[in-house]
């Protein structure tokens, strides 16, 4: 093999979507499978893939994101916690906000 194909080779590989670490966002495209976002806001997001790219930005649909927000009590030092949620049934995440995808188990 010469040097320029196995630059080009390297170069197909690793814009391959269905390939290594992606193909799970891939697979979840195909199927309409949920996944679960975790975000650096300490938000988790719920929701079906509609579309990608490498930069692990995702349109998702029928999306629920999930927090925990806690509430002060009259007591000192004691506070509670509530966990809330919201819909958003289009939703654009972007990237650099993305820490960790599960694939939802449903």
């Amino acid at each position: 093999m010469t040097e320029d194909s196995n630059t080009e080779l390297q170069t197909t590989k690793k814009d391959n979507p269905s390939e290594g670490p992606l193909s799970l966002l891939t697979e979840c495209v195909k199927t309409n499978t949920q996944i679960l976002v975790n975000c650096r806001n300490n938000r988790k997001i719920l929701g079906r893939v509609k579309a990608f790219d490498r930069h692990c930005n995702l349109l998702l649909t029928d999306a629920r994101e999930i927090w925990t927000e806690s509430v002060k009590s009259g007591k000192k030092g004691s506070a509670k916690y509530i966990n809330k949620d919201r819909f958003i049934s289009k939703l654009f995440v972007r990237g650099d906000s993305v820490i960790l995808i599960l694939k939802s188990p449903n």
